[in-house]
């Protein structure tokens, strides 16, 4: 079970630890992408993005960097922003924070960047300390609206229902380019960026 818009609960609990959303003061949003990259996918994914105009920021896991560096270099290439997503998508609630720190780092190496978000949401106050001390400059982004595309059980349509309804100026938006989320998102993000553009919203990187 998830929720599409993050409680508020959850954002106090982690008060300023963590980054949900973004000032609310100009008509923007800033999708985001988790889990690339991949081939078939990600390739969709910037494709779509550069008929709309759009930048966007994409959490890669470094163990498909390592498997795909050409896609990796054409996010980069399209002017879109990287963030560490680990290099196994570890869980971090289920992980010691030695292994957690060890997994971040291996995919910081790779790229080389201050933006960081814990897969499935997961991290404890703990590992935050450490990614702090070891990674400089280091912005944990979280997420203001969950599009839940990574769910089988969801249509393509609820699924797009689910992101309009929630999206707002300042918005963080959570995507997956991953083949579980495919089919949702081929039918998502096209949809979803063209009434975005109707109503006047820009789309900039984290």
């Amino acid at each position: 079970m998830y929720l599409v818009k993050s409680p508020w609960l959850l954002k106090k609990f982690y008060a300023n630890n963590l980054v949900w959303n973004m000032p609310k003061v100009h008509k923007t949003i800033y999708i985001t992408f988790d889990d690339g990259p991949i081939p078939i996918v990600t390739p969709f994914v910037l494709e779509t993005l550069k008929k709309f105009c759009a930048k966007a920021t994409f959490f890669c896991i470094g163990d498909n960097i390592d498997k795909h560096p050409d896609i990796f270099e054409q996010i980069k290439t399209d002017g879109h922003t990287i963030g560490n997503h680990t290099y196994n998508h570890l869980k971090g609630w289920d992980t010691s924070d030695n292994e957690y720190l060890k997994n971040t780092l291996k995919c910081q190496n790779l790229t080389k960047t201050c933006l960081f978000r814990p897969p499935y949401g997961r991290i404890k106050k703990s590992q935050i300390k450490l990614l702090r001390q070891h990674i400089p400059d280091v912005k944990i982004i979280m997420w203001d609206v969950l599009s839940g595309d990574f769910d089988l059980k969801l249509s393509p349509e609820k699924c797009l229902k689910n992101v309009l309804k929630h999206t707002e100026p300042g918005s963080i938006i959570v995507f997956h380019d991953s083949l579980k989320a495919k089919d949702r998102l081929e039918y998502v993000l096209p949809k979803a960026l063209e009434i975005w553009t109707k109503q006047g919203y820009s789309f900039r990187v984290l």
